[in-house]
């Protein structure tokens, strides 16, 4: 603070007048943008909704495009999206949805059910676009749009995920350009000064890859305008940096905190703490034997890894309770199958959990035919069991139970080499089978079916040319018993009976052991409550209150006062100014006093963000 500010307030407080100059009419500044920044600490890997695979993305897609349904904030059942109203035929082969009128594209161009009729098209007919949204249209057979307010969709059987199709529809004048062959490199991106052409929310207007992503709202939506102006995901390194953007006022809402830092924050003035329940898993995946779609093989996983029997042992070597207090802090429940228990009606519990067992893990390797060696290490053919564990460099907790499960393996007499890689090359990595195990996790659906779908024989990669893509396989499982109860449980209408199909599915994954799954997680987040209000959890009471399954927050937050609707950064200027200095002056004196104190601050900070 200069000597000259210094004065001023000082005579401001003595003779309780405020210069003049400091009190003159100024022309009237245009209202401040309401900007809402999110910490986040993995990167969208890619804005195209048919390549993209993190949970960040998700997100993004879900604020620029809509879906014909959606599942409601209070429990996940279907609520209406695009489309306002649906239908089954009395024959039960065809779904009729009748389309909103008047929804615009961002553009100004009408959004009418051909749009709908061409998304789900292109994915019928489409192989990369089948990766993310395959499992949606098994059943279907085409899309019609016999008028602008009418999507037809025909079906070979009937199913049960007809209001659950969140594949996100785009815009036919837009996308109907980009063919088969550009579609796996289409970046999806706005051109300097431009948007996205959408219709959800909000719009991207801005990306810088590792930095941040801008949103704006879209002011025409048809549920209505958004609270705020813009929604910035801005990309940290580590989870301490984000707590302290958070602290300091930088941010907004601070995502996915590993468990000592969403810890240091509880009791902070301004901020508030949640650990929701959620809806994902984290799991150690075996490479069960990398093949394509059509059963060649690839990759260079371990044999070993073919055998449930090693599988097993691993997973009896992983002490799942201690992850649970050591990597989340108690955040979360040890894990078992595929499906969370936010879902109870969905989930198999096995009647006895995976208990940390060295001697039973050492049992089945013994009669797997690797006995220990002189020097206690696992071994065959006089060869080591030496196996590669990946783990991730955006997630300090995958790092942890990296290491963890090497010390419980090398217990066992197994050598572990860890590696850790970006997100984005493990995708490539798993997509070739080039690895032995390694931990990420899955985000679940309410609805089950595209969960289950991606231990599937046809969800494994594929070959176009000499190149190799991932699915979603990411274990090789390919069971064809497996197969048979999933075609059961997509045409199973009845909700009760075809729970039973999802339990014995998972009970198939679980006994088999394509994964390890080590923990149900919870939702670590912190965010500005002295600045922001309105959020929104799904589902009600406990649940997440971004990352959904919907934008409800989104469209609901607002600033908590007037003075927070300035955003993150111009609270973060008051922040830094005291508030001891104007203790016990009247309300016009005080007033007048921070006015200068805030002027000469502002512009002392522009400043220096003009040398930078």
């Amino acid at each position: 603070m200069t000597r000259a500010v210094l004065a001023l307030i000082a005579f401001v407080l003595m003779t309780g007048v405020a210069p003049a100059h400091a009190l003159s009419p100024s022309p009237a500044a245009p209202p401040a943008k309401k900007v809402f920044t999110v910490g986040i600490l993995s990167d969208v890997d890619s804005v195209n909704p048919f390549t993209g695979i993190v949970v960040e993305a998700y997100e993004v897609w879900g604020l620029m495009y809509d879906t014909l349904t959606g599942y409601s904030a209070k429990d996940f059942s279907p609520v209406p999206g695009l489309a306002e109203s649906w239908t089954e035929a009395p024959d039960k082969k065809s779904w009729t949805y009748k389309i909103r009128a008047g929804v615009t594209w961002t553009d100004g161009r009408p959004l009418t059910a051909k749009d709908a009729a061409y998304t789900f098209n292109r994915v019928i007919k489409g192989e990369y676009e089948q990766t993310n949204y395959g499992s949606y249209v098994v059943n279907i057979t085409k899309a019609e749009a016999p008028d602008d307010t009418t999507l037809v969709l025909h079906v070979k059987n009937p199913t049960p995920i007809m209001t659950h199709l969140t594949v996100p529809i785009l815009p036919e004048h837009i996308w109907k350009d980009i063919d088969q062959k550009e579609v796996r490199s289409f970046s999806n991106e706005p051109e300097a000064g431009g948007t996205v052409v959408g219709s959800g929310p909000f719009t991207l207007a801005e990306r810088k890859k590792g930095q941040f992503i801008r949103m704006v709202a879209n002011k025409a939506h048809w549920r209505g305008a958004p609270k705020i102006d813009e929604v910035v995901y801005r990309v940290f390194t580590n989870a301490d940096a984000e707590a302290q953007a958070l602290t300091r006022g930088e941010i907004d809402y601070a995502y996915d905190l590993q468990a000592n830092v969403f810890a240091s924050l509880k009791d902070k003035p301004g901020i508030t703490t949640r650990a929701a329940v959620y809806t994902g898993f984290n799991e150690v995946a075996f490479n069960t034997g990398a093949a394509l779609a059509d059963g060649t093989p690839i990759g260079d996983g371990h044999k070993a890894l073919t055998d449930k029997r090693v599988r097993l042992a691993i997973s009896y070597a992983i002490d799942r309770p201690a992850l649970v207090n050591r990597v989340l802090g108690g955040n979360g429940e040890p894990g078992d199958t595929i499906i969370p228990p936010i879902y109870d009606t969905l989930k198999y519990t096995p009647p006895i959990t995976m208990r940390f067992d060295l001697g039973e893990a050492g049992r089945l390797l013994d009669e797997a035919g690797y006995p220990r060696g002189d020097d206690g290490m696992r071994e065959k053919d006089g060869k080591k069991l030496s196996l590669r564990l990946f783990t991730r460099q955006e997630s300090t907790e995958s790092q942890s139970t990296g290491e963890f499960v090497k010390g419980w393996l090398k217990d066992l007499g197994i050598d572990v080499r860890l590696k850790v890689v970006s997100e984005d090359a493990l995708t490539e990595i798993i997509g070739r089978g080039e690895f032995d195990m390694f931990e990420w996790g899955w985000v679940v659906e309410p609805d089950p079916d595209y969960q289950l779908s991606v231990m599937t024989c046809g969800k494994r990669s594929y070959k176009d040319g000499d190149d190799i893509y991932a699915d979603l396989s990411d274990s090789f499982y390919c069971n064809p018993e497996y197969d048979k109860l999933y075609q059961a449980q997509s045409v199973q209408t009845d909700p009760a009976a075809r729970a039973e199909i999802v339990k014995r599915m998972q009970q198939m994954v679980y006994d088999d052991a394509a994964y390890a799954v080590t923990y149900y997680y919870r939702d670590n987040v912190a965010y500005r409550s002295d600045r922001w209000t309105g959020f929104v959890p799904q589902p009600e009471p406990d649940g997440s209150l971004l990352f959904q399954y919907g934008t409800y927050s989104y469209l609901n937050i607002e600033p908590a006062t007037a003075a927070a609707g300035q955003g993150a950064a111009t609270a973060a200027a008051q922040e830094s100014s005291s508030p001891g200095l104007v203790a016990g002056i009247g309300a016009a004196v005080l007033a007048a006093a921070f006015a200068v104190l805030l002027l000469v601050h502002r512009r002392r900070s522009a400043t220096a963000d003009e040398r930078e």
